[in-house]
């Protein structure tokens, strides 16, 4: 097929978009860092990206995105119980088994419960006792998690424990993964993210004395950057301390990853530092709203010649703050596309291009179904064709 492109218009005629400034340049000594707008889907840094890395607790991101899979999908139920195993718990118990939900052996324990536990507090002990709940071994939980990384794309990352614990180098992503992970986590699932993800401490366990345990999340951003909810932080000593986080603010949402920091303090002020000059250095233009029309699409050997095009949702493009010259914006689609098509299907994307900064794309999607086109109309169009009527 051929790609089609055709200048979006819309009432008077083509977007054009002010603005005139250069792009923003994030000066943070910080050797990974990544960042992406996703109400527009523009990338607004990335130093980095691509190197391979090892994720430590941010490895956790994706066994709760396969947790959340199970869920949804009613594999699992958020009241399921599980039992901590006596030879799990002496694996991950102790000083020398970093961060823990303080489980007992042979304790029962909620799926859900599991969850805060590896989500807020960063339980090592909860992951593994999760994923041997979920699939009998840990093996094969990360054998889950490493086909669910294919099916989201993710192809520099690779999972060989549940926890990201340090295991010879068969545990990598990249702070680009990690975003991408973090995204699909925020869209597919945001009740889910919204239980658990952003909650500020969790109690499970008790003291010697017999006294509740209860642990504050260490993201970074809660507390110190409004609209703050997510993600995970990270840290080993092979890995630095690391961190994926994610804030709202106004309906524009933002995920940052920075990796390879040197301390916990620089952790808490890179990541708030980083947070800030996404949402200052940068804002959202809306170009069109959810369930408009924006244009057509031409349609192949369906019962209608042209399909509409809507947005899915707002949507908006992001630029450098005091931006004032102007931008295009293009309608781009492999078309003709082929009948038939359902109303929502995405089919098409909106197209911004600026010389400073790379291509905003975001979705358009079919505003009706298209069915088939029938046996006369498909003769008809072969004639017209052979004709040059067509």
């Amino acid at each position: 097929m051929n790609k089609a492109a055709v200048l979006l218009t819309l009432a008077a005629g083509a977007l054009v978009v002010p603005g005139h400034a250069e792009r923003p340049s994030y000066d943070g000594d910080v050797p990974i860092a990544y960042m992406v707008d996703m109400s527009s889907g523009a990338v607004l840094f990335a130093r980095d990206a691509d190197r391979r890395i090892p994720p430590a607790s941010m490895a956790k991101m994706m066994t709760a995105h396969v947790a959340f899979d199970l869920l949804a999908e009613g594999e699992i139920a958020l009241d399921q119980e599980c039992t901590v195993r006596p030879e799990t718990w002496r694996q991950w118990h102790g000083p020398s088994a970093g961060s823990t939900m303080f489980l007992s052996p042979g304790e029962r324990v909620s799926v859900e419960n599991l969850l805060y536990g590896v989500v807020t507090v960063s339980g090592n002990d909860a992951s593994v006792v999760l994923a041997e709940c979920i699939s009998g071994t840990e093996s094969a939980f990360t054998a889950l998690m490493n086909r669910k990384a294919e099916e989201l794309g993710l192809e520099n990352s690779r999972f060989g424990t549940s926890n990201g614990w340090p295991d010879e180098g068969r545990t990598y992503v990249t702070a680009h993964d990690l975003a991408q992970l973090a995204i699909s986590t925020i869209q597919r699932y945001p009740e889910y993210y919204s239980q658990f993800y952003g909650r500020r401490e969790f109690t499970w366990g008790e003291t010697m004395g017999g006294q509740p345990i209860t642990q504050p999340n260490r993201n970074p951003l809660i507390g110190n950057v409004d609209g703050a909810d997510g993600l995970k932080t990270g840290h080993t000593q092979e890995a630095g301390f690391g961190f994926t986080g994610s804030a709202v603010q106004d309906g524009r949402r933002i995920v940052m990853v920075l990796a390879g920091l040197d301390s916990y303090g620089q952790r808490i002020e890179q990541s708030t530092r980083f947070m800030e000059w996404g949402f200052n250095a940068w804002q959202s233009r809306q170009l069109v709203t959810s369930g408009s029309r924006v244009g057509a699409a031409r349609v192949q050997g369906g019962d209608t010649y042209e399909v509409g095009l809507v947005a899915p949702r707002n949507l908006a493009m992001t630029v450098p703050a005091g931006l004032t010259s102007e931008r295009q914006v293009r309608i781009v689609y492999q078309g003709p596309v082929r009948a038939p098509i359902a109303e929502g299907q995405h089919i098409a994307d909106l197209v911004i291009e600026t010389p400073d900064m790379p291509a905003q794309r975001l979705p358009l999607v079919a505003a009706e179904t298209v069915g088939e086109r029938g046996f006369f109309g498909r003769i008809w169009a072969g004639l017209k064709s052979l004709i040059g009527l067509g």
